[in-house]
């Protein structure tokens, strides 16, 4: 990236940041590259590309533009946001802790438990949005704070500062999912997160049409250890889905604007409506909002006045609002956590944490929101 474009603002280095082809042929949009190997000058010759799983034109066209939206010195793309997950945690030695907030991603709870406990590493969980929490949960062997802010589902801010000065006074590390931010609306790294996490399948992708990951980081030591395990594991980004969350990137800002409007009208919406028992949203708890986002994000959580039949009968009853895994993209979707992305959560751990039977998730997409509101109306009424 030139000088000029590190100086230029969000939507200016979406738009151009990585995108000169490598083949001379100065097209606008970035080629894809589906080489796997390249001709070396000699035996040993690493001046250029190598081997794809080293490196790939496309995809590092697309770490360098993740790279500056997070405002990062260095950005690596996964075949998954769970990959992405994988490579920070393969840092870890046997015996080593992990803090994580307690509302988060069922299945970045699953990884933690079913794959790296067997590996001896151990894990504790903490509310969060006191950042004290995280202090009291550290022992002599934490190395790393995992959190999510906002959280998934329940959408709680956490203090990603207070945490950050809470993990460096122990020598430990912070790592950031900023999945339902993006780098639009808050930057971790600026406010002292050391790795910065998400599934890019979701708001940078923004289409529902690929599965990535990536991380962030600006400490050249950790960015030398996430590419080693990038590298090594060999789950990184093929070069046609770094294409497609580069295309992605570039409507990014404009999305989350929209996103973000559409989602206040349907809370506006539901804060009227009697069989809404709890509205979860940046800010709506009644606690301070730390950090605040430059907007509150697409994403909205409710819990029902009502059993779990009636639940699973609302669930079903939207048009427009599709009952589907994942979030992001530009279509609304709609979610039963307890039954789909926190199912494999125990049940009596789930609801501890308030991911309830009477739970439901929205991803507010792009379109009009009169028409949202109108498909969440007559969803209520057929109840």
């Amino acid at each position: 990236m030139n000088d000029k474009l590190k100086s230029q603002q969000f939507e200016t280095r979406a738009i151009h940041v990585g995108v000169v082809p490598e083949d001379g042929t100065r097209g606008v949009t970035p080629g894809i590259y589906p080489s796997t190997t390249y001709r070396v000058l000699y035996p040993g010759d690493e001046s250029g590309y190598v081997y794809s799983r080293w490196a790939n034109p496309t995809r590092k066209a697309l770490e360098e533009t993740l790279a500056s939206l997070e405002n990062g010195t260095n950005a690596y793309a996964f075949s998954s946001g769970l990959a992405a997950m994988h490579a920070v945690l393969s840092m870890l030695k046997p015996g080593q802790h992990v803090i994580a907030c307690a509302d988060l991603y069922g299945g970045t709870r699953r990884q933690f438990e079913r794959v790296w406990r067997n590996f001896g590493i151990d894990f504790s969980y903490v509310d969060g949005r006191n950042a004290a929490d995280f202090e009291k949960a550290f022992t002599s062997k934490t190395a790393l704070i995992w959190m999510e802010s906002p959280t998934n589902p329940l959408l709680r801010l956490i203090d990603i500062e207070q945490v950050a000065s809470i993990a460096h006074k122990h020598g430990a590390l912070l790592a950031v999912d900023n999945t339902f931010a993006t780098p639009f609306l808050q930057k971790p790294l600026d406010l002292g997160a050391d790795i910065v996490h998400h599934s890019a399948s979701k708001y940078l992708a923004g289409h529902c049409d690929v599965v990535a990951g990536a991380l962030m980081v600006k400490d050249k030591g950790l960015a030398e250890k996430l590419f080693f395990n990038q590298y090594a594991i060999g789950a990184q980004l093929g070069p046609f889905e770094s294409w497609l969350v580069l295309r992605g990137l570039k409507t990014l800002h404009l999305r989350m604007e929209r996103h973000s409007h559409n989602a206040m009208k349907v809370v506006e919406f539901l804060e009227s409506v009697p069989q809404v028992k709890q509205i979860y949203f940046p800010g709506q708890d009644g606690k301070p909002v730390p950090n605040k986002m430059r907007l509150p994000g697409g994403m909205v959580s409710f819990e029902l006045k009502a059993d779990f039949e009636t639940v699973k009968k609302f669930a079903t009853a939207t048009q427009l609002f599709v009952l589907a895994e994942s979030l992001g993209g530009v279509e609304s979707l709609i979610n039963h956590p307890a039954a789909m992305t926190h199912a494999s959560i125990p049940k009596d751990v789930r609801e501890a944490n308030g991911v309830t039977d009477s739970l439901i998730r929205l991803s507010v997409g792009i379109e009009h929101a009169d028409d949202l509101v109108a498909d969440l109306r007559q969803a209520f009424g057929s109840l």
